[in-house]
């Protein structure tokens, strides 16, 4: 059972911008909105690749009536705990030549009580047999352990999980020893403080270090390069593929899906990597942040290619 939770939630809105006029009108095209947050996102996914989900976190106000209204159309499992207080709404503006601007709302306020509920709710689903994954940014009045703290508690009750956050979040939360993490270049160069641009050696040297921490399973995204899956016994290189872009929104929420179903149903790990490089490719041909097509992945995992290092 995979549980993605989702504690900073957003009504995205995606469109698209001829010419970015700093200090000027603006007029956007194509407008779309979608449920958002990078645990919806990636139960977005699974559901596409056939797999199943409870998606959880924080929903409040009329964002929140859009969100669960979404899954629900979508089949998808929710399981929110309800706040006082409206959820975020982020716009991110996509430009002819792919480049993606993004202004994120910082999200709403979090009593102590509201989240005591969802700390009891995520204990109560953590089993052997569930997969949790920890996904984006935390709102207003949550301190920077809580990842840390809520890793612990279901890993108590034998849960894997799996983390894709960053900044302090990531920092704080590999003390509690997640299962698999999907640092990208920058946010793995940040946590070992490097302040230039490390090759494949170095990265590949500091995927190692993570895994002595006793960390399983490390992948580093590469953007449009590609990706480096670590584990303790097998280390695995895939370029990354080349499709028609629209935009890379959602292309690391798809990988991290793709990677986790298929480490949910078992798929040995270099079909788990395939599967995942296929997704990422898939969804920057995507608009907004709605997930690859199915067929599409299928087509483009017998392009994956996986080198041994």
């Amino acid at each position: 059972m995979i549980i993605t939770v989702t504690m900073n939630p957003a009504i995205d809105k995606t469109a698209d911008l001829e010419h970015f006029e700093h200090g000027g009108l603006n007029r956007l095209s194509n407008v779309l909105i979608d449920a958002g947050g990078k645990g919806i996102n990636v139960s977005k996914t699974i559901r596409e690749l056939g797999g199943k989900t409870i998606a959880t976190g924080f929903i409040g106000g009329s964002g929140g009536v859009l969100i669960e209204k979404a899954l629900s159309e979508l089949g998808i499992q929710a399981d929110f705990v309800v706040i006082k207080n409206e959820i975020r709404t982020n716009l991110k503006v996509v430009e002819p030549n792919g480049l993606v601007t993004e202004l994120n709302e910082s999200g709403p306020i979090i009593s102590e009580n509201e989240l005591d509920e969802l700390t009891e709710k995520l204990v109560s689903y953590a089993k052997e047999d569930t997969l949790f994954i920890f996904a984006g940014s935390i709102p207003n009045g949550v301190d920077t352990t809580i990842y840390k703290t809520l890793i612990e508690k279901v890993k108590e009750k034998g849960a894997k999980v799996f983390l894709d956050a960053d900044g302090e979040l990531f920092i704080n939360a590999i003390e509690a020893k997640p299962d698999i993490i999907k640092p990208n270049r920058l946010e793995i160069e940040k946590y070992f403080k490097l302040d230039y641009r490390a090759d494949e050696k170095e990265l590949l040297n500091m995927g190692n270090k993570l895994l002595e921490k006793g960390i399983h399973m490390v992948t580093i995204s590469l953007g449009q390069m590609g990706a480096l899956f670590l584990t303790k016994d097998k280390k695995l290189k895939c370029p990354g593929l080349k499709v028609e872009a629209h935009s890379t929104v959602g292309a690391g929420d798809a990988m991290v899906a793709a990677l986790a179903y298929g480490l949910d149903l078992g798929l040995d790990l270099e079909k788990c990597v395939k599967l995942s490089m296929a997704a990422s490719a898939g969804a920057v041909t995507t608009k907004g942040t709605k997930p690859p097509k199915k067929a599409l992945v299928d087509e483009l995992i017998g392009k994956v290619e996986v080198i041994q290092l």
